[in-house]
This record gives structure tokens, sequence and C-alpha cells, in this order.
């Protein structure tokens, strides 16, 4: 996917014309030759906070939210594995 890379001024001057080219590209908009943000569909926004939901967290042991910790207390193996669990007692 291209992007489309403008000046934060030339931006705010011609706002109508780049909110219409975010429909079919991201715009990159630069303060002093450096990226300072990003303009995009909300097509675009809604596929980056899907994506986002998807992510993988990981915890320290104290900051493990209270239903996460309630969720792997309280987890079960399935019984389909239970010939695992009695492999596992043959060797004691």
């Amino acid at each position: 996917m291209t992007t489309l890379s403008i000046s934060a001024t030339e931006f705010a001057k011609n706002f109508g014309k780049y909110r219409e080219a975010a429909q079919r590209e991201p715009v990159e908009i630069t303060s002093h030759g450096r990226p300072s943000g990003y303009f995009v569909s909300t097509q675009e926004f809604a596929e980056l906070q899907r994506l986002r939901s998807l992510e993988r967290r990981a915890y320290s042991i104290g900051s493990i939210p209270d239903e996460l910790a309630a969720a792997i207390a309280g987890a079960a193996m399935s019984a389909a594995h239970d010939h695992l669990n009695q492999l596992l007692d043959q060797d004691e």
C-alpha cells in the first residue's frame, strides 16, 4: 500500500482534498520533514482496531486482571486428554 506524504501546513490548507485521498490510501502528515501522524479512512482505522484486539497480551503475576486470573484458575483439561495424565502417573 502506498502512502501519500504531505506537510502539516499543506494538510491544513487542503483538508478536503486529503480527506478524500485518505479513502484510497493513508496520508502521512509531516512536520519539519518528519512524520508526525497519519490520516486514514474509517475502514482502515476499524481494521487497525480489530487487529489490535487480536494481539497477545503478556502480564506479570501481579498485573493479571482478576477476571483473567479467575478464568485461568477455573480452567480444566478436556477429558479427551486424560490418557496423557495417565502416562504421567505411570512414571511415579
